[in-house]
């Protein structure tokens, strides 16, 4: 790998409010490496590669490019230099095609002045071809699931073959499978002289894939390391300037076999087979599968987010016919989904907010106690210890892992009793998952029972004490003590072992 710097940051600082978040950070980028960009969230990552991107402007300091200085004023002009970037994110159209979404903004146009539609599917066939997906160009955004959607993003910044592509967490939301296909591009990509700055709160896929990493903490540029200089743990004590206990508290056994929540010969047209599972009180249930194999769409039916076909839902023991989301609130029961900014946050609104949002008739009797609005999101933010300099912040200044921990804050304020958390440290640096994680583990001391899915293993074994495994829409597995293991789950996910129960 040679040396030479496609890109320099110098004395690079920003400010929002007159609170700074970056200081003075210098940081040559090599030609045709891929540099490890970690940090807790709040550190100053994403502010960072959006001022490379030209999403920001910097308070002080420039940026060059070849060895001259360029100005990026917006995400077009970063374009024209050849950079592009794969946000954490999505920034795509609902309602249109993948071909139309991967091309927006860069339409080619025949002579005539109309738009080359062939031309854009074509292209778009042949990136998503190098992905080793079957995406259909033609399919509409709103129809995709997060994984795909993201291989759409990763396709949309690849078309005019930029020569810095910027990855932001993007592999939070896709199987191993897809993982190693994103990875074997990025490796092909980098020999093909592509320099890529890699952010992701996964250490391990950083030490797999990086030549460098470059540690920020609090706005400064801690430590810039070789990846032979460098092992994940030295990555965890740099981001968080201390040692690191372990990430996982000690399980807690539910100690009644009470069940709070009985899903019966549940269908959902196309998606779902007649899943039957239990949940008992105090526990922590595990839905695992590779993704399309159901859980989110499990959980979405339960909380009636998605028709149901044919089945039951039974409440402590009571059947519930849940047809909407409000009567899933009403009957003490909260999901946190995986789409956090689609269908968890509004962005625009600050905390105040957003806190309140989904319990705001118990704010109000002709107007809105404003007094006690605040005393409910100061009591949540200190209970999970979100970082914001204001509760009038809006969240689109937050970093991922604070906009999780609010909209957190938004589901605990409905009171509710069984809480289904569906990827619920998507994006989030391993400090913040480590709190989240205790925060979750303790809320079965208090009577609370959880319902965890997560494409992370470590995640699903580190946390249940009993686990369901999904493929294509029917439970494959049920899995309990020692053998919630990452062979085992991965046995039931992909078909080597059929139904058995522990």
């Amino acid at each position: 790998m040679a040396e030479q710097a496609i890109l320099e940051v110098q004395a690079i600082s920003k400010e929002f409010s007159g609170v700074r978040v970056l200081n003075s950070i210098n940081l040559p980028i090599h030609r045709g490496e891929i540099l490890g960009l970690i940090g807790e969230n709040g550190a100053g990552k994403s502010t960072l590669i959006k001022i490379i991107n030209g999403i920001y402007t910097p308070t002080e300091g420039s940026l060059t490019l070849n060895g001259e200085e360029v100005q990026i004023r917006d995400a077009h002009s970063a374009k024209s230099l050849g950079i592009a970037m794969v946000p954490q994110e999505f920034n795509l159209v609902d309602s249109l095609n993948v071909f139309e979404n991967i091309f927006l903004g860069s339409e080619p146009r025949r002579k005539n002045g109309l738009l080359d539609k062939a031309k854009m599917r074509a292209r778009s066939k042949e990136l998503l071809d190098r992905l080793e997906t079957d995406i259909s160009v033609e399919a509409k955004i709103s129809t995709l699931s997060v994984a795909e959607k993201q291989m759409v993003e990763v396709s949309k910044a690849m078309i005019h073959d930029a020569k810095i592509l910027i990855f932001d967490e993007p592999t939070t939301t896709l199987t191993q499978h897809e993982i190693n296909i994103l990875f074997d591009l990025m490796n092909r990509l980098r020999d093909d002289g592509v320099t890529m700055i890699f952010v992701s709160h996964k250490l391990k896929e950083v030490k797999t894939l990086c030549d460098r990493v470059a540690v920020l903490r609090d706005g400064d540029l801690v430590d810039v390391s070789t990846i032979d200089e460098i092992d994940e743990q030295m990555m965890a004590q740099k981001m968080v300037g201390r040692e690191l206990t372990a990430i996982f508290p000690d399980k807690a056994d539910p100690e009644s076999d009470e069940v709070v929540l009985s899903v019966k010969d549940l269908s959902v047209d196309g998606k779902l087979d007649s899943v039957s599972l239990n949940l008992k009180k105090g526990e922590i249930l595990g839905l695992a599968g590779l993704v399309g194999a159901g859980r989110t769409e499990l959980a979405e039916a339960v909380m009636g987010l998605r028709r149901k076909q044919s089945g039951r839902v039974s409440i402590y023991g009571k059947e519930i016919a849940i047809n909407n989301p409000r009567t899933a609130i009403d009957n003490k029961l909260g999901y946190i989904s995986e789409d956090r900014q689609g269908r968890g946050i509004h962005t625009d609104f600050d905390l105040l907010a957003n806190t309140t949002l989904i319990s705001l008739k118990d704010y109000q009797n002709v107007l809105l106690d404003k007094k006690k609005i605040r005393e409910t999101t100061e009591k949540y933010v200190d209970l999970f210890n979100t970082k914001t300099s204001s509760l009038k912040k809006e969240l689109q200044y937050l970093s991922g892992g604070n906009q999780q921990k609010v909209y957190l804050s938004k589901w605990m304020d409905t009171n509710p009793e069984i809480l289904i958390l569906d990827e619920p440290t998507r994006g989030i640096d391993i400090n913040a998952k480590s709190e989240i994680y205790q925060f979750i583990n303790g809320l079965t001391d208090q009577g609370f029972s959880l319902i965890v899915i997560s494409s992370e293993l470590e995640e699903i074994i580190g946390l249940c004490t009993r686990v369901y495994v999904l493929r294509e829409g029917k439970i494959a597995g049920e899995l309990a003590g020692d053998h919630i293991n990452e062979e085992e789950i991965m046995f039931y996910a992909t078909g080597v072992k059929v139904m058995e129960q522990i």
